[in-house]
């Protein structure tokens, strides 16, 4: 399989670097050349320009009287400053001043001065004088020599050393060089530090563009005071990181919206199918005696009063079983898919179950059973006080349906047990424990294992599933114990 290449990528700091460092290093190259290839011909046209000068200033000392010691002087400090030999002879060849007894003696031997071609300088004229390069044929040294004619009349020679010149110029070279050197490792640092701080803002704009891409907006622009452009680009960032995550924003809520209007419109399909599965299971049997009592009705199977009212009896009760059963399922789809809003008030809860007790006395006759219940103290608990009715009458009316005689004793109790800040409602009948398996499961509706699920006690086989339905949407702690003579149902609620 073929690799895909990976790009490297350079930073603009790097860049930056490289080239402030090659402009540098370009300059210097190029004042060495122009040390090295003009520097010596700028330095010849300047000292034959300081020779004409200093012509033109001993001339002026001679147009007029002077102090001989005083005349002498300014020569000496002409060539001392410039590196000038200076030779003043009368029309009579009688040497006036001198500064080199050598210069004397090489003058004498006149003709062993030539010429020589020199491609970095050409002769010069003047009026009275005249300026070219010679060369002493003894000792090879080459020479600029000045001759003119003063004023008074008398004969000016001034020479000065080629080779000095040439030695000026390289010292000039070996001194730029160590200062190039110097420049470089300088600018180094000083292009280092340039380059860093030039391109750290942009290094932060791409950190932030960075976590951007990733969906991370935490991250702003930090204005300078330059107000450049990459300021402008800053701001610019922001205001399009602020945009985008408003938006985004904006388009997680509606998703999230959407999700949930999803999700709701998938629970309230699957709540009507099972709806109608529940339902359509349920009601056959009462449809089918309704059915079968309406056709023995019509067709006048018993013609006595006494039959037809018992039949009529029969269609009532099983539209009245048919009814309630329709409705709890309704009430117990709503609580299995969180679409009831309870109305949670402070209330006390042994007020409620004394009611509760008050109203299924006839049923706990009719099962020759007693009712234990001492509390008397008041005990407030906050939940919504409808549906804790339906949860403890579930389990009373489930209580009165099971309970048995056990050891001499057939009875029904409602405990409170309060723990710190919850209470525990405990409800327990005295009969057949329920077998380990069917502990789950007697909280799912229609579960046919329970007796209480008979027709002839008249439960529609939702009663637990709606005290679960409800637990659940307070997250309560409920559930079934055996107990050594019976079974014990309880839930818990806040104080």
């Amino acid at each position: 399989m073929k690799q895909k290449s990976v790009k490297k990528v350079k930073s603009v700091q790097s860049r930056l670097f490289l080239s402030l460092c090659i402009v540098v290093c370009l300059i210097i190259i190029f004042l060495i050349i122009v040390n090295n290839f003009i520097l010596e011909t700028f330095y010849l046209y300047s000292k034959i320009n300081t020779l004409e000068g200093v012509y033109n200033q001993i001339n002026s000392y001679t147009s007029e009287p002077y102090n001989t010691s005083e005349f002498e002087e300014n020569l000496e400090k002409i060539s001392i400053n410039n590196n000038f030999d200076i030779l003043i002879k009368t029309d009579e060849n009688i040497t006036i001043y001198s500064t080199n007894k050598d210069y004397i003696g090489m003058l004498k031997e006149f003709g062993k001065l030539t010429p020589f071609n020199n491609n970095n300088y050409y002769p010069e004229e003047g009026e009275n004088y005249t300026i070219k390069s010679v060369q002493d044929t003894a000792t090879g040294i080459k020479y600029i020599l000045l001759i003119g004619n003063l004023d008074n009349g008398y004969a000016l020679y001034i020479r000065v050393s080629i080779p000095s010149i040439r030695e000026s110029v390289r010292i000039s070279n070996k001194f730029l060089y160590t200062i190039a050197i110097f420049i470089i490792i300088i600018g180094g640092v000083i292009v280092s530090y340039i380059s860093k701080k030039f391109t750290r803002p942009i290094q932060e704009l791409n950190d932030i563009a960075r976590k951007m891409s990733n969906l991370d907006f935490s991250h702003k622009y930090k204005e300078t005071n330059y107000e450049d452009e990459i300021d402008e680009l800053g701001r610019s960032i922001n205001s399009m990181s602020t945009k985008l995550e408003t938006t985004i924003t904006q388009l997680k809520t509606t998703n999230r919206e959407l999700e949930r209007d999803i999700e709701q419109k998938s629970k309230l399909e699957q709540m009507r199918s099972t709806f109608i599965s529940d339902v359509s299971h349920e009601l056959k049997t009462p449809i089918a005696l309704i059915q079968g009592y309406s056709e023995g009705l019509l067709e006048n199977v018993n013609t006595d009063e006494e039959s037809r009212k018992f039949y009529a009896e029969v269609i009532l009760d099983e539209s009245n079983k048919m009814d309630r059963l329709v409705k709890q399922l309704l009430e117990l789809m709503k609580l299995e898919n969180e679409m009831r809003v309870f109305d949670n008030k402070q209330f006390n809860i042994v007020e409620l179950e004394k009611e509760i007790l008050r109203k299924t006395d006839v049923m706990v006759k009719e099962k020759q059973a007693k009712v234990k219940f001492n509390n008397e103290e008041e005990i407030n608990v906050i939940a919504d006080s409808f549906y804790i009715d339906q949860v403890i009458t579930n389990y009373v009316t489930n209580a009165i349906k099971h309970v048995q005689e056990v050891n001499g004793e057939r009875y029904i109790s409602i405990e409170n047990e309060i723990k710190d800040e919850v209470v525990r409602i405990k409800v327990f009948n005295t009969g057949k424990q329920i077998d380990e398996e069917n502990l789950d499961r007697i909280w799912r509706r229609f579960y046919k294992g329970d007796e209480s699920r008979n027709r002839e006690d008249g439960g529609t086989g939702i009663g637990l599933a709606l005290v679960r339905a409800i637990m659940n949407n307070y997250g309560n702690d409920f559930g079934v114990i055996n107990k050594e003579n019976g079974v014990e149902f309880y839930f818990e609620l806040p104080r």
